[in-house]
């Protein structure tokens, strides 16, 4: 099904703000090598996931803002019968991820450089991921700032309108504040049920980071959430 007239002309404010981020010349390297064959342009129609993964009918997973590409890439490994579609804005984070595929010899992963929203908008079919990753994205820790964080009421709808029956939302965070934010606003989504009573342990496909088990030794919290669509 094509997105609707509402969904692909609606206004919505961006969780990410473009600054000059430092950029390694692999990562430069990588972008202008490796990305005609892993990074899918951004259109204003549905992605095709079988010609797009050169195979038929693998589940696939949204991963939102994958960063540096680590955790994308190992889950990718582990999970060789998934298809992986990572959205992310940055140069560094895409020229990384690319050099991972590369190193690691995957073939399941593949790139979309922009803005999530109308990536899912315009690009994702309705009822057609199997699951979303939403690891660690932005916390936007001030008060006049929270707008800005991704995990909101409409954004959440039209995420739970692109899933399958039975397919989940995967979130985390290392901001508690934040990780209260995303249990209320998932919670009050009828079309999605918390998986746990509240928060849930780090199930084994997300692999723990480094950064992750540096905040962990240092006593920071970190909160998994897990709802899966009715």
């Amino acid at each position: 099904m094509q997105p609707t007239k509402t969904e692909t002309s609606q206004p919505h404010i961006r969780s990410f703000v473009h600054r000059r981020g430092h950029i390694t010349q692999g990562q430069r390297q990588a972008l202008e090598t490796l990305a005609p064959k892993w990074v899918i342009p951004y259109e204003r129609q549905p992605l095709d996931y079988d010609n797009a993964f050169g195979r038929s009918d693998a589940p696939t997973i949204l991963e939102i803002g994958f960063g540096m590409g680590e955790t994308t890439a190992q889950i990718a490994q582990a999970r060789e019968g998934d298809n992986f579609l990572g959205v992310e804005v940055f140069n560094a984070g895409v020229g990384a991820l690319l050099n991972r595929i590369d190193c690691m010899g995957l073939t399941n992963i593949r790139i979309i450089q922009h803005d999530v929203v109308e990536v899912l908008r315009d690009m994702i079919a309705i009822e057609s991921l199997a699951g979303v990753h939403i690891y660690f994205p932005d916390p936007w820790p001030k008060k006049r700032h929270h707008k800005r964080r991704l995990i909101q009421p409409p954004f959440v709808e039209l995420l739970t309108s692109r899933l399958r029956p039975g397919g989940y939302i995967h979130c985390a965070t290392d901001w508690e504040h934040y990780a209260e934010q995303m249990l209320e606003v998932l919670t009050n989504n009828t079309g999605i049920v918390n998986t746990c009573e509240g928060f849930c342990p780090r199930p084994d496909w997300r692999p723990r980071t480094k950064f992750e088990a540096r905040g962990l030794r240092l006593g920071h919290g970190v909160w998994d959430l897990i709802f899966k669509k009715r």
